[in-house]
Parts: C-alpha cells; sequence; structure tokens
C-alpha cells in the first residue's frame, strides 16, 4: 500500500535557516554526545529532508511513486556533524521526467545551500538494483538502506530485493569486498599502529566496521560481537569530535588536533585518545581477520562439495565414494598434547581440560604458531574462560612454550593477537597492561610499544643462530621495552620489571640477571658506536665492566640489532651495524682476557649412574633407566624427583602394569652402553622412532675401575642423559626402547631407513605450512677446550635432528668425546667436543672442514 506525499506532514521549518538554527543548537548541546546525537541530527535531517520532498512533490505535481531513502552511514543513522548525506531518490518510473528533475532540486539545491556535502542519485528498483550489481560501493550503501520519506513500500520492496540480490551473490561479492579492504589497507595503513590515523579509511577503522556489517548481512558468517559495538562506537565519537574541533568533514587525526579532540572526549591527553583508538581498531582488525578466514572458509567448503553431489546425483564424472573436499573438513590431525588442526585452524583436542591444564593456553598457542595456523577463535575463548591459572613460577614445560611460541617468526604475530583480543595476554603477565596500545611519540617507530616488543621477538627469531642462548634472546626482545609504561627511564625501569617477569616465568637466577642486564643496556651498543669515540680505550672498557661477560655481549648485539630492525627503516642500517658489530669486536677482546670456563671438565659421576655404567659393561648391552619428573622442575633442577623407580627399568624392562597412571611431565632417560661407534646417532633415531622429543642430552665417556676386568685394562663405557618428552600421545615402554635400540646396535633395525620412510610420508601429505625458519649453523667454539675441538650446531629443532648430526660426525672421521645438547624453544643449540683418531683436537683447517661438512648435510634437500 502507498504512501500520499500528501499526507506527509512538516514537522520543522522546511527552509534552511530553520533546519541550521536547530542543527546549531543541538552540536552545542553539551548534555547530549555520542550516539544520541547522532541519531537526533539523523532524525532532524530526516525531518528537514521529508519537508523538501513534500514541498518538491507539491511543486512538481507527483503525489506518489517516490521514496526519499538515506543509504550508506546516514541510513544507519550514524550522522557525523560534517558528515556526507548519502540520498536516493526512488522512483517507481510512472512520473515524468522533467517533473522528476523538478523534485529533484527541490531536494538538493537546499542541502548545497547549506554548504553540506551531497552524494545523490535518482532511480527505479531496478536501476538501483543494476548499479549496485556493477559497482559494490553502492551495493554496501544500499544494505543500510533507510526510508526517509514518500511511498515506503517502494522503499521496503528494494531493501528486500537488495539484501536477496547480495546473499544469493555472495560468493562471488565478498571475495570482491575482501581484496577493496585489502587494498585499502595498503594504501592507508593499519589504525591501531598510525601516530595520525584515519579513523574511517585504515584497516581496522570504520570502513572495516561496515565491511562486518555487510558480511554478517550475507548470513555466511558473522564477526565476534564482544567488543565490537564499543569500538565501533568509540572511533565515531573520536571522529564527532574531530569533526567539531575542526570544523571540516576530516577523518584524518592530525598531530595539531589530538590535544583538543582528547579534552572534547574528557580524556586526559593526546597518548590517551590514541591509546582507545589503538584498542578499538585492534577488536576491529581481529574481528575481520576471524571473519575473513571464515568466510573463506566456508566459500572452500562450497567448492568442494559441489562435485561430491554432483557425483552423489549420478552425475557424469562424479565420484561418490574416495576421500578429499568437504569429507576431509572434520578431520582432526593431532599437533601437541591437548591441540588439534581442525579445517585449518588450531582447536583444543576433545579431551583437553583446561581447567586441569595450566600450560595448555601457552601449548596452543607454541603448536599454532609453529604450524603457521592461526588459532580458533572458540579455542581461545574456552581458554580464556576455563583455563587454569598458571603456578608462580611457571612449571619449565609454560617457559619452553612460550620461548616456542616467540621463536616462530612472523606467525608469532597472528597467534599473539588472539591471545590478546580474549586477554590472555595480560592474564600470563600482568605487567603486560601497561604497554598494551601504548602509542610511541616517535616517528622513526613503526609500532606501539607492545606490538614492537612482539615485532622484536619476531626479528631475534631470526638471529637465533648467532647465539648460544636463543632462549634468553627471545624474552630479553619481548621485555626490552616493558618499562615504558613507567614513569622515568624506561631501560631502568624496565631492569627491575624484567627481573620480576623473568622470575615468574621460572628461569634461574642467573639467567634472570643476565636478563636484566640486557633490558637496562639494550640501548648501550647502538648509542655507544654512534655517540662514542670507540678508539678511546675508557668507552671500550665502560661496555665490557656493564657487559659483564662473553655470553651476555653476544645476546645483547643480537638483541640491538632486533630491536632496530623492529624499530622501523630509519632505524638501522649497514654503517650503523658495522659500527656496532666494531665495537662488540673491541668489547670481546677485552673480555677474552678472563679466564674462560673449559666444558670439557669431567663431571662428577653419581651412584646411579656409576651402576648403571657397571650393569652394561657386565651384560655387554645397554642398560636403561626412566624417571618421571615434578609438573614444575625439570631434570637436574633444585628439587628433585617427584616419583622415582616406578619407571626405573635395567635389562629387563618395564613392567606394563606400572606404565599406568598419570603421564609425568618430563622424563629423564639415562643409558649407558659400551663403548663402541656410533652410539649417538644410534641412541637418538631409536628415540625419534618412538616420537620422542629430546629437551636436553649429554654424552661422556667412563672409564671404570681396571679391577672389573679379569685383564686388568679399563672398561669404556658411554652414558647418555637425556630429557625427554612425548610428542603427543603416552611415553613407550622402557623394555620396547632398549630392544629397538639393541636392534640398531647390531643392524637388525635400520633406523635410517625407517626415519626416511617417515619423511616422506610427510612430504607427500603436506598439511601444514609450518613457520619458515633460519638455516642451520655450524661453528668451531675457539679456546672453548684445552682437549678437544668443540663444535657447535644450532638449529631448529626437528624429528630426528640429533641422529642427522650424530651421522654427519661420524662420516667425518672424528671421535665424539662429549655432547652437550639443549633444546630451547624451537632451537636446538648441541655443543660436540670432538677429537682425532689419536685422541688430540683437531687442526683449525681440518675443524673447519668438519663444521662445513655438518652443516651441508643438515641443510642437504635429501636430509630435510
Amino acid at each position: 500500500m502507498t504512501e500520499s506525499l500528501e499526507t506527509t506532514t512538516d514537522t520543522t521549518d522546511s527552509g534552511p535557516g530553520g533546519y541550521a538554527a536547530a542543527r546549531l543548537r543541538l552540536l552545542q548541546e553539551g548534555s547530549r554526545s555520542g550516539p544520541p546525537r547522532r541519531s537526533a541530527l539523523a532524525e532532524l535531517t530526516d525531518q528537514w529532508l521529508a519537508a523538501l520532498l513534500t514541498g518538491g512533490a507539491r511543486t512538481a505535481g507527483i503525489d506518489r511513486g517516490v521514496a526519499l531513502v538515506a543509504v550508506g552511514g546516514y541510513g544507519r543513522g550514524e550522522l557525523s556533524p560534517r558528515s556526507d548525506l548519502d540520498v536516493l531518490l526512488l522512483h517507481d518510473g510512472s512520473a515524468d521526467r522533467s517533473a522528476l528533475a523538478v523534485l529533484a532540486d527541490h531536494v538538493w539545491y537546499p542541502v548545497w545551500d547549506m554548504g553540506l556535502a551531497l552524494d545523490h542519485s535518482v532511480r527505479t528498483p531496478d536501476e538501483a538494483r543494476a548499479t549496485a550489481a556493477e559497482d559494490l560501493k553502492v551495493q554496501l550503501g544500499l544494505l543500510d538502506s533507510r526510508h526517509i520519506a514518500g511511498d515506503q513500500a517502494l522503499t521496503a520492496d528494494l531493501r528486500t530485493t537488495v539484501l536477496a540480490d547480495w546473499r544469493a551473490q555472495a560468493p562471488r561479492r565478498l571475495p570482491e569486498l575482501h581484496e577493496l579492504c585489502q587494498e585499502r589497507a595498503e594504501r592507508h595503513g593499519e589504525l591501531q599502529f598510525l601516530l595520525e590515523p584515519d579513523l574511517k579509511e585504515a584497516r581496522g577503522g570504520l570502513r572495516d566496521a561496515t565491511a562486518l556489517r555487510a558480511i554478517a548481512a550475507s548470513w555466511l558468517a558473522d564477526a565476534p560481537r564482544e567488543g565490537l559495538d564499543d569500538a565501533r562506537r568509540r572511533l565515531l565519537d573520536a571522529r564527532d569530535a574531530l569533526h567539531l574541533s575542526t570544523g571540516r568533514a576530516a577523518d584524518r587525526l592530525m598531530l595539531q588536533e589530538q590535544d583538543q579532540v582528547a579534552a572534547a572526549l574528557g580524556l586526559l591527553d593526546a597518548d590517551a585518545l590514541l591509546r582507545q583508538i589503538y584498542e578499538s581498531a585492534r577488536i576491529i582488525s581481529y574481528a575481520s581477520d576471524v571473519t575473513w578466514r571464515e568466510v573463506e572458509r566456508v566459500l572452500r567448503a562450497r567448492s568442494a562439495a559441489r562435485p561430491r553431489l554432483r557425483g552423489l546425483l549420478g552425475g557424469r564424472g562424479g565420484r561418490s565414494g574416495g576421500r578429499g573436499g568437504a569429507a576431509d573438513a572434520g578431520e582432526r590431525s593431532p599437533l601437541a598434547e591437548g591441540v588439534v588442526e581442525q579445517d585449518g585452524e588450531v582447536v583444543l583436542a576433545r579431551t583437553a581440560r583446561p581447567d586441569r591444564d595450566p600450560v595448555l593456553t601457552l601449548r596452543a598457542a607454541a603448536a599454532a604458531a609453529q604450524a603457521g595456523l592461526p588459532l580458533s577463535p572458540h579455542a581461545v575463548r574456552r581458554l580464556s574462560t576455563a583455563a587454569r591459572p598458571l603456578p608462580v613460577p611457571w612449571p619449565p614445560e609454560a617457559r619452553e612454550q612460550l620461548i616456542t611460541l616467540l621463536g616462530a617468526g612472523e606467525s608469532t604475530v597472528g597467534v599473539w593477537e588472539a591471545l590478546e583480543a580474549e586477554g590472555l595476554i595480560t592474564r600470563l603477565l600482568p605487567d603486560w597492561e601497561r604497554v598494551r596500545c601504548r602509542p610511541q611519540r616517535n616517528a622513526v617507530h613503526r609500532w606501539t610499544v607492545d606490538r614492537h616488543l612482539v615485532e622484536t621477538a619476531v626479528r631475534a627469531s631470526a638471529l637465533s643462530r648467532r647465539v648460544g642462548r636463543p632462549d634468553l634472546l627471545l624474552v630479553a626482545a619481548l621485555l626490552h621495552d616493558i618499562g615504558k609504561g613507567w614513569p622515568g627511564d624506561h631501560s631502568v625501569a624496565g631492569e627491575t620489571i624484567a627481573r620480576d617477569v623473568a622470575a615468574r616465568i621460572g628461569f634461574d637466577r642467573a639467567d634472570v640477571a643476565v636478563l636484566a642486564t640486557l633490558v637496562r643496556h639494550h640501548l648501550l651498543l647502538v648509542e655507544t658506536a654512534t655517540r662514542r669515540d670507540l678508539d678511546d680505550p675508557a668507552t671500550v672498557r665502560s661496555v665490557a665492566e656493564a657487559v659483564g661477560g662473553a655470553t651476555t655481549l653476544e645476546l645483547l648485539h643480537a638483541l640491538t640489532e632486533a630491536d632496530a630492525l623492529a624499530t622501523g627503516p630509519a632505524a638501522w642500517s649497514a654503517w650503523r651495524g658495522s659500527l656496532v658489530a666494531d665495537l662488540v669486536k673491541r668489547v670481546a677482546a677485552v673480555l677474552a682476557g678472563e679466564p674462560a670456563d673449559d666444558w670439557s671438565t669431567p663431571q662428577q659421576t653419581t651412584a646411579e649412574q656409576e651402576r648403571l655404567a657397571i650393569e652394561a659393561w657386565r651384560t655387554g648391552g645397554p642398560v636403561l633407566a626412566l624417571h618421571a619428573r615434578s609438573e614444575a622442575l625439570a631434570p637436574g633442577e633444585a628439587g628433585g624427583l617427584l616419583t622415582d623407580g616406578l619407571l626405573t627399568t635395567a635389562a629387563e624392562g618395564l613392567p606394563e602394569d606400572e606404565a599406568t597412571g598419570p603421564e609425568p611431565i618430563g622424563v629423564e632417560l639415562l643409558i649407558a652402553v659400551p663403548d663402541q661407534p656410533g652410539v649417538l646417532h644410534t641412541a637418538a633415531g631409536v628415540l625419534a622412532l618412538h616420537r620422542l622429543t629430546v629437551r636436553a642430552a649429554d654424552l661422556r665417556a667412563l672409564e671404570l675401575p681396571s679391577e672389573l676386568d679379569a685383564g686388568g685394562a679399563a672398561a669404556g663405557v658411554l652414558l647418555l642423559s637425556w630429557r625427554v618428552a612425548a610428542e603427543y600421545g603416552s611415553l613407550p615402554q622402557a623394555a620396547r626402547l632398549r630392544n629397538d635400540l639393541l636392534r640398531a646396535l647390531d643392524g637388525s633395525l635400520d633406523i635410517v631407513a625407517r626415519l626416511a620412510e617417515r619423511e616422506a610420508a610427510y612430504r607427500k601429505y603436506p598439511r601444514r605450512r609450518g613457520a619458515h625458519a633460519p638455516p642451520p649453523r655450524v661453528t668451531v667454539a675457539p679456546g672453548s677446550s684445552q682437549l678437544a675441538t668443540v663444535i657447535e650446531v644450532r638449529a631448529q629443532d626437528a624429528p630426528g635432528l640429533l641422529h642427522r648430526i650424530g651421522r654427519a660426525l661420524e662420516h667425518t672421521g672424528v671421535a665424539v668425546r662429549s655432547a652437550h645438547v639443549s633444546t630451547l624453544g624451537a632451537n636446538a643449540v648441541d655443543a660436540f667436543y670432538v677429537t682425532d683418531s689419536s685422541g688430540a683436537p683437531l687442526k683449525p683447517m681440518h675443524a673447519a672442514e668438519v663444521a662445513q661438512k655438518v652443516e651441508r648435510a643438515l641443510t642437504s634437500p635429501s636430509d630435510t
């Protein structure tokens, strides 16, 4: 039923003067702001335009078949003080064109006379639909169409058909909309990091919020709703204040306007304003990422389902059986304990118990980052509501998972943002709250403080092969600017905070001291190198005194570069890098004058190790012992064993009924075996076959008393001490480990072939993109020992890595006298003490050749 234009009642003076006065009173009304003012301004404008339409219809002689429709932001009732008026004059085609022109002029010219920007059009419903089909922006505007005056049925029909068209065309139009959003983000940047942000066009701004509404209208996906409306409202409030402060239709918040806008919003200062804007943009950006990912998943599933549907219906060429496409959509592949991959996302396993597993949050995050996959928002939400808090200090596994997360490279960022979206980061690290979304008033910086810290960790992960303690490098990268949330020198404040955080995470006293030094002096090298005379001995001595040791210097050098690279392109250059490298070289020379620890110093043998060695010599075969460790302690740490003996076995193996019960958090595996070639890599290969992850390992030779041998010769036994964990699932029986080790040593079990089969299977069915790891690095550590040559291997941890290293060393013909293996997050840092056939250290040239051969073996395609 149509509405006669003659029945429309004027509720306000249709002249510009009446509307202008009413508009001015509304905008100056201090008691009304935000959504109420925007709605009131839209209503006032509706009344004015309705009166203009009525008067124009009388003049043009049109009494029905036309309607005035608000679209876009005006259609949503969100008029900011200087917003454009997006208006459509809709008609059914029955009116004469000249009469329509008269009517349009009667509406448009008063708007122009007011100095208001107007986006206008005159169309029939069919013309509007046709234009929308060709122009995505027109279609998006029509999705928010709202009736102002005239024939209401005409507007309602248009809304119905436009929404139907949008839903029918969504599989084609949504990818186009996504591309537009990405292009806009490239042009305008990310709102949450810009010092002079565009509130509308930048990524995470009002345009993206509108795109989320359009996606929801398609019924294909919907955005996470938590906080989204409030974030959008805050951006609109900031734009209102910007319009009133400048008197212009501005969307970009310039530096000189920020204090005035902050005052208008009742905020403390410009920093408080930017932080509020950044928080809002972060919510919208995260919602956009999650929603677009869901759109892509739905469209992929639909695309895959079509050929299967044709096959089920008996179409030519279709297949009703087999695997693939939508049938595989629900498959769940294990990534870690309690964590699986499903539909291209990381989700919690059905058996996962966040309320009983305090490490699950970090384990899931680390698994997602290492696999290069997003964390499911549902999984993150469940963790935020049900996860059991971590004890303080953290258990070793939690610390390792954090390090693994930080060391995953670029994929760390998305996972970190997912945890941030549900408040999990500040729950894990309460001091993070002060740097979250904190702006940096420095044009050199690209990011907010918190994002800069994460980006520094990303850069540090690429430099992890340069340092012996990549775990300390990654944590220092995360904490180096943590003091910026406090008054005073952020390095001084940060040192105190870093001590507290490092102790909370569970580092020992020595590591806490190193981390505190790194945070306190993270600017020392670059500032000294660029501002002081490096030829002055006092300069070098002062840096050496501040650093205190070669290990800290090595870490500080890598942290300096990572920090600068994460700051922005202007913060690092070849010139700065060369100055810092020169300083580091001079400081290292000063520090080298101090006595160096010799890693080859024999360790004291425990009573148990001696007992196992004697048993191995007596039986002529390997002897194993397994010890379960407490949840909060790693092997060798203070506190000793939680349980000991239940998992201990010798030649007879572990009884089946003693393997039941809770899975131990950490397990120490001791292996004693008579000295023979290839023990290290053979044992490592057996562990890899049983899907055991080696967290730490130590190999050394024991000389038993000569009286044990009837011939009077000393008996040689190799002792291997491992800390292992199941990749996922249960630990294998010790008896099975021993049997496989026996078979591998006597040659009846081909470890190389078995591991190659598994690698081939992984290559045949690639499932995950994974984090891009820097290449392995093998070096000779000069002066580390007078008794042997130390070969250092730094590489990405992977199943069978230690087996490959051991084989490579054996092929070079050197003898491994001892080994010290450690896994720090996703990084393996291994040191092997090797000698030549006469038992002497290698000559420098020979040592370099060995290192090169091992590195080539680790990087060759056949071994990866």
